[in-house]
């Protein structure tokens, strides 16, 4: 494998160093003290140095001020951000614009993209169905009347819903097809109920009754939900994967500094061993991510559909994110639940992406199904 990225890739992850500098994980209020949500709005002043370095609109064509670039661009931008714990819908944002870029109506096109790279508009998608657990595709139904669709149903854990201007929603048809329906925010029909992250965020409960959306705001291509939902993954693997190298670096700085007997930790073997396998957990993290975003920006064949590449990518985030932040508890020693000290923020985001569109074993489940369908031979 050939893991060199281009050019253009290298400078996306080095405007968003440049931009995450600045940012401290301890900005907020700890979730671990805070009894509602840490803060009612997401980072507004990094969000508008994000629009400024021109990283919001990195999947959407030049002809809408975008970078024209793909998915590997921006898990890069996204590995940065988890670092520092960035308060910030890009992910949701960009996997949303990529989906209107990619299967939108060029009405809709011109309406959202170009503002939503400057910042000015902000999009989120529901991706975690009625319960968290169920396809989020069949916990909204859509009936079309007219030159509109009346959407009705419940989506759960939408991330930044209180503060995006439009949630992109997958729903249903009679048919049993999929589109994806632009909800603005604040619409006839349309409540959101307020949910706490693990992370301390806002999250919403979207309750859709009889709403109303014209039919240019909607995507009714088919595959469109599936392939915003395999970019959100991708996208989540790399936060995972940014979250996984900060916390390991710094169980790595602790030790070395922490003695005892007269020796450093880390010089330990036990704890050297411990190290190490996590270590090797986010390599393989590593690995199957660029696979997965490869795979889905370009569109390449394999022995099995892009989404077993993800699926693969999501086992391994979900799976080792959880043990690299165990482990680094537990070499922090009582440090590690200190409130004073960034650690418990990391854990806390951790366990929200390790469950994010899925735990391991909903993936091992589709992977498991997509080797029945595609035997290897």
């Amino acid at each position: 494998m050939d893991f060199t990225f281009t050019e253009e890739q290298q400078a996306a992850a080095e405007a968003a160093r440049g931009v995450f500098a600045g940012v401290v994980p301890d900005a907020v209020p700890s979730p671990a003290l805070t009894a509602g949500a840490v803060a009612d709005d997401f980072d507004r002043a990094l969000w508008a140095k994000l629009a400024d370095a021109d990283l919001l609109g990195l999947l959407s064509a030049p002809e809408y001020g975008g970078a024209g670039l793909d998915a590997i661009a921006l898990c890069l931008v996204l590995r940065e951000a988890a670092r520092v714990l960035a308060r910030v819908p890009l992910l949701e944002s960009s996997a949303a614009l990529a989906a209107v870029q990619t299967f939108g109506g060029e009405e809709l096109k011109s309406a959202l993209l170009a503002r939503a790279g400057r910042g000015e508009v902000v999009l989120t998608v529901a991706a975690s169905g009625r319960t968290g657990h169920d396809p989020a595709e069949l916990a909204v139904t859509a009936r079309q009347e007219g030159d509109a669709w009346v959407l009705d149903g419940v989506q759960t854990a939408v991330p930044w819903a209180h503060n995006a201007d439009f949630v992109v929603v997958p729903a249903h048809t009679a048919a049993d097809r999929t589109l994806l329906a632009l909800v603005p925010r604040t619409h006839t029909g349309v409540e959101l109920a307020e949910q706490i992250s693990t992370t301390g965020e806002r999250l919403g409960e979207l309750r859709l009754d009889g709403v109303r959306i014209a039919d240019r705001d909607v995507i009714d291509a088919g595959g469109a939900w599936e392939w915003l939902r395999d970019l959100l993954t991708t996208g989540t693997c790399a936060l995972a994967l940014g979250l996984g190298e900060r916390v390991l670096r710094m169980t790595s700085e602790y030790t070395s500094k922490r003695e005892q007997f007269g020796f450093p930790v880390a010089t330990f073997q036990a704890v050297a061993v411990q190290a190490a396998d996590r270590y090797i957990d986010l390599r393989a993290m590593e690995a199957t991510l660029w696979q997965a975003a490869w795979r889905s920006g370009s569109g390449a064949q394999g022995a099995l559909p892009a989404s077993g590449d993800v699926a693969v990518a999501k086992i391994w985030a979900s799976e080792g994110v959880r043990r690299v932040v165990q482990t680094a508890q537990h070499l922090h020693g009582g440090f590690g639940a200190d409130v004073e000290y960034p650690l418990h923020r990391y854990h806390a985001w951790a366990k929200h992406l390790e469950l994010s569109l899925g735990p391991a074993a909903a993936h091992e489940e589709t992977l498991g199904d997509l080797l029945a369908a595609h035997p290897l031979g």
